[in-house]
């Protein structure tokens, strides 16, 4: 669907993605960015997956405790409803989105927003995850992060599920998941 730009005061908007394995400072590189626009006076305005209560209800917070304020929400469209007077969004945990947050993006970049979106690239089986692959179709800007690997030491790109659940999604921290290298991932033992 082609989406026509809507120019706010001559800004541009763009769609920035930051990706990786769990553990590899996604969230901590989105808090960043999104504090570093702050200090701009920029108006930013957060979101979160209101099925995200890891760390806390209200707040986006990494693995090393860094945290910002955030709107949890149920679906994506709500986010149309509540950025109208904005510069920057930023989304966390775009994993767990419906399948309308790549067009909502899209909207929001086209109305000259600029967008920063954080979640797994992959699931625990290696396979792409969520809505991660259409927007980095769409992305102006690609980070992909890694972690350390476990087991060897090496750069980790997946996830690997330390306990034997089938379902795709599986909220954990370190005492289900850990980051590994691919020849760790595949051969595990």
């Amino acid at each position: 669907m082609f989406i026509e730009p809507i120019v706010k005061g001559g800004r541009q908007g763009w769609i920035e993605v930051i990706c990786g394995s769990m553990f590899s400072g996604k969230t901590e590189e989105l808090i960043r960015r999104l504090k570093r626009a702050k200090i701009a006076n920029l108006r930013v305005e957060i979101f979160k997956p209101a099925v995200d209560t890891r760390y806390d209800d209200q707040q986006i917070v990494s693995h090393d405790e860094k945290a910002i304020p955030s709107t949890p929400i149920d679906n994506s469209q709500t986010i149309l409803l509540l950025t109208s007077e904005v510069d920057v969004v930023g989304i966390d945990e775009a994993q767990f989105f419906d399948d309308q947050l790549p067009d909502v993006c899209d909207r929001l970049a086209a109305q000259g927003i600029r967008v920063i979106v954080a979640g797994l690239d992959m699931d625990f089986r290696g396979k792409p995850f969520g809505q991660i692959p259409n927007l980095l179709a769409k992305a102006d800007y690609i980070t992909k992060l890694h972690a350390i690997c476990m087991k060897c030491g090496n750069i980790a790109s997946f996830s690997y599920r330390k306990h034997a659940h089938e379902g795709q999604f599986l909220l954990g921290e370190k005492d289900i998941y850990e980051p590994r290298c691919r020849k760790c991932f595949y051969d595990p033992d």
